[in-house]
């Protein structure tokens, strides 16, 4: 035998690279860089079926956080105010609540009073006399005095239109407004405020600025009234009119409004 066919016994045998390597290695090409190669690996990308799971679901957890965040980040108007005035909305709460509790106390009086009285007709003819001075007074048809306020506005661009006096109106009664005058002219249930080519009129009754309210009731509850964040007195102030609250311990309401006689309705009772 030819001491060229047999190998030497001491040779390593050359190294056969694995089945699996060689089936992923692909092929490289002439002239192929290596940065080529790689992203031929990398792309597309594989991706499973729990991947795409977990990516939705982290998805879904992220638009919900986003929006808790928005929703907790959003703020009412009263978010924004200023502590002395949250305190003044509060008072005002506390105040109405008072006058509630102080009118159903009355009403559980004059129902003890009834009947408990020896002489009920008597005691019956002085509550509906008492009666008849109150709604008088809530008619307009006597005149009025008590405790409250005076509310100037001054409005030199004539911007204050009727429908920001009557949120005034609305806004006092709310706060326990009694007996309110506006200019000479008796403000009522029935009352309505319109714009005219120069001014303003109430019931058909033109009147002209300053305006003044004179108002009977609680001057601690009407005056925070007119005051709140985003109330009366900023709603003026934006229409660069000026507003003035003067408290006093006797207002004076002696506007008359003639009784109306109705043209439909008649008492029920027998």
């Amino acid at each position: 035998m030819s001491t060229h066919d047999t190998p030497p016994e001491n040779a390593p045998e050359p190294e056969r690279p694995e089945p699996s390597e060689r089936a992923e290695q692909p092929p490289a090409q002439a002239g192929e860089t290596g940065r080529q190669r790689l992203m031929a690996v990398l792309w597309p990308p594989r991706v499973t079926r729990a991947q795409l799971i977990v990516a939705l679901l982290l998805f879904v957890l992220g638009l919900g956080l986003a929006i808790q965040v928005r929703s907790n980040s959003d703020s009412s108007g009263l978010r924004g105010a200023r502590q002395e005035d949250l305190v003044r909305i509060l008072d005002e709460l506390d105040g109405r609540t008072k006058r509630l509790e102080d009118e159903k106390q009355r009403l559980e009086d004059q129902r003890q009073e009834l009947e408990s009285s020896s002489n009920q007709a008597a005691e019956a003819r002085r509550q509906t006399v008492e009666k008849e001075r109150q709604l008088g007074i809530l008619a307009g048809t006597v005149a009025a005095q008590g405790p409250g306020i005076t509310l100037k506005v001054s409005d030199p661009k004539g911007l204050v239109q009727s429908d920001m006096l009557l949120d005034t109106i609305q806004e006092l009664r709310a706060a326990g407004a009694e007996a309110i005058q506006v200019n000479g002219v008796r403000v009522v249930a029935s009352s309505y405020f319109s714009d005219e080519s120069d001014g303003v009129s109430v019931d058909g009754k033109k009147i002209t600025q300053p305006y003044e309210f004179k108002v009977i009731g609680k001057p601690q509850d009407l005056e925070p009234a007119l005051n709140i964040p985003g109330g009366v007195i900023q709603t003026l102030e934006k229409e660069q009119a000026t507003a003035s609250v003067v408290r006093s311990t006797k207002i004076v309401v002696d506007a008359l409004r003639a009784a109306k006689q109705p043209d439909y309705a008649r008492s029920s009772s027998s």
